[in-house]
């Protein structure tokens, strides 16, 4: 029995993953055990956890890989502090500290940090070190359905790359090409996202859901920020930038090209012309990627695709790929950003270095990325009776009936069941339900169980085999990473006085038959259920039909704004105490809010700070 456990972190959305065998055991955030949103700390939480779930000590393990390799990056931040100085000397003092005392040196701090999990870890000679970008495109690779695949990876930064195209056939991986620092499309997205008031590094997906609001107006001023190729290969100026020494993402030639200062989150409201930059900055994004798609699709003549990278989560521009039929197939890694780096650094090691032979799964190799925690019904009980709850245990069938009765009678579900997701994506397992045919249950959603903003639209849960009569796509979509359009017999067209309204205002017009999961431009942010996946959703989805003749269900992230998605019973309880959700199903254990000792409810609005 080979074992690799595979780490990435300080940078953002820590994590740690373990193989055997090049079987991927398990995997997870830090994030969910620290209730500290994209925590980018050692994952010490994350590792004891994966060497659990595999019964092993550290000592036990035989190799060790972190995601990234230090000195290359530390190479670059000199290189590019001597290349814009004196500019950069704020930044580069406020750097360099971190650099010296823990970062420069990772082996050491990595192996006095590995030996605080198992006294008999004694030597650092089984630690390796990827590269950031290989890591990426080998999570993408190297789990996909796929024999032979062309891998497109894109970010904000690894060591020196942003953006690489790979080959990759059997256990054979390969960089083909590759774009450096400062250009980067990673960071062009996130200086929007700055600009328009959002954090950066979270809120991308944002400025992602405020775009179908506005219109792309600023595009031709974009396209002074960025000189792109027709092979989407492409360059920035870095006269409107400061990301590459500053402390700041843009600077005054930025505000004064688009005519306004960086939105205050705090002071400024969101405004048309806010949705009108996210609009362009989108529209720019897809370019990129369509274009990219195209060379590499002509240059190597392979038909399959895979993605993975923090732009990989832009679902709009994947199902614009999807929808040009550039390649026959797409897979995307569902942890995409640098958490599945953990992973990807550990499927090179058993595969590239090793020369481990690939298993190619038709579904793919992330087991439903259900990788992370789970709990028996015995120890949910016990965390429950422990926090003063009141609730019912039920037998299988009754739990499926009775949530299937409440969702449709539109009320807010908690639904807490299985191994959590690892990724982003709440995909059914720690997940808040609710009834997509109600008009009003977006707006309710988001003000008052997630305490969001009243834009963010939710996406739809659907039966795959009904997938096609609803939306205008037919390929599975498993990870909630493609976008696609409400099929046209279930659209309710726009009157000519609604047209005629601008921004927010669009948001209450029924646009179709499930309004709660159709966005302001008529798309939605697919997951596709199969019984293979996940039998339990997927039994309460077919019920849920079987009442209402309708196979959708609302399906966003088990937590509020500002907090990662809830990892145990006890999270659980805590975010349904604070928010307005009707019912808690928790393993067999159904929560009714209106039997619960009031005194436990949370204000939970300012439980959690803001992303």
């Amino acid at each position: 029995m080979s074992t690799i456990l595979g780490i990435s972190a300080f940078y953002h959305d820590s994590a740690a993953s373990i193989l055997k065998n090049g079987e991927i055991i398990a995997a997870a955030q830090e994030e969910r055990f620290t209730r500290k949103k994209h925590d980018p700390s050692y994952p010490y939480n994350a590792i004891e956890f994966v060497l659990k779930y595999a019964n092993l000590q550290l000592s036990e393990v035989d190799q060790i890989v972190f995601f990234e390799k230090p000195f290359l990056k530390f190479e670059r931040l000199l290189e590019t502090y001597v290349g814009f100085a004196p500019k950069g000397f704020a930044s580069f003092s406020k750097a360099m500290p971190l650099w010296i005392k823990e970062k420069l040196f990772q082996k050491n701090f990595l192996f006095n940090k590995l030996k605080e999990h198992d006294v008999n870890y004694k030597s650092d000679k089984n630690i390796f070190f990827s590269d950031h970008h290989l890591s990426h495109a080998a999570s993408a690779f190297f789990p996909s359905p796929f024999e032979e695949a062309v891998v497109l990876t894109a970010d904000g930064v690894g060591e020196w790359a942003t953006t690489t195209v790979a080959v990759g056939k059997g256990n054979n991986l390969n960089i083909k090409k590759e774009i450096h620092f400062p250009h980067s499309l990673g960071l062009l997205y996130s200086a929007f996202t700055y600009y328009v008031g959002f954090k950066v590094n979270s809120g991308e997906y944002k400025l992602m859901g405020l775009a179908p609001y506005g219109s792309p107006i600023y595009e031709d001023k974009i396209k002074q920020l960025i000189d792109i190729k027709e092979d989407g290969s492409f360059r920035l100026d870095q006269r409107y930038f400061n990301y590459a020494t500053g402390l700041t993402m843009t600077n005054k030639n930025f505000d004064k090209l688009f005519g306004q200062a960086p939105r205050s989150p705090e002071k400024d409201k969101i405004t048309q012309f806010h949705m009108d930059i996210a609009a362009s900055i989108q529209k720019v994004t897809e370019e990129i990627m369509i274009k990219l798609s195209r060379a590499i699709r002509k240059e190597y003549n392979i038909k399959n695709l895979c993605l993975a990278g923090g732009v990989a989560l832009n679902c709009v521009a994947n199902g614009k790929i999807l929808k040009e039929k550039i390649f026959d197939n797409i897979w995307i890694q569902p942890a995409a950003g640098d958490a599945g780096g953990s992973l990807g650094a550990a499927l090179a090691l058993w595969h590239i270095d090793q020369g481990n032979q690939r298993v190619v799964n038709r579904m793919d190799n992330m087991k439903g990325s259900f990788l992370g925690t789970e709990f028996t019904q015995e120890k949910i009980e016990d965390e429950l009776k422990l926090a003063g709850a009141s609730f019912d245990t039920l037998d299988y069938e009754d739990l499926i009936n009775k949530t299937a009765e409440y969702l449709s009678k539109e009320k807010a579900v908690g639904w807490f069941q299985g191994r959590m997701e690892f990724g982003p994506r709440a995909l059914g397992c720690r997940s808040i339900l609710g009834d997509p045919r109600s008009d009003k249950m977006q707006k309710n959603l988001n003000l008052k169980v997630k305490y969001r903003e009243s834009f963010r639209p939710f996406a739809p849960s659907i039966l795959k085999d009904d997938l096609t009569e609803w939306f205008d796509m037919s390929v599975d979509s498993p990870y909630m990473l493609l976008v696609s359009n409400i099929n046209i017999q279930k659209k309710i067209e726009m009157t000519n006085e609604e047209m005629k309204l601008f921004g927010i205002e669009k948001l209450n017009i029924k646009r179709s038959d499930i309004p709660a999961v159709t966005h302001v431009d008529y798309s939605a942010r697919i997951q596709t259920v199969t019984k293979d996946y996940n039998k339990r959703y997927f039994d309460l989805i077919s019920k849920f039909k079987d009442k209402t003749g309708c196979p959708v269900l609302i399906n966003t992230s088990f937590n509020v704004r500002g907090e990662p998605i809830v990892n145990t019973p006890k999270d659980a309880f805590n975010c349904f105490m604070g928010t307005e959700l009707d019912y808690l199903v928790i393993g067999n254990c159904v929560l009714e809010k209106s039997k619960q000792n009031p005194d436990l409810k949370k204000n939970y609005t300012e439980e959690f700070e803001l992303d």
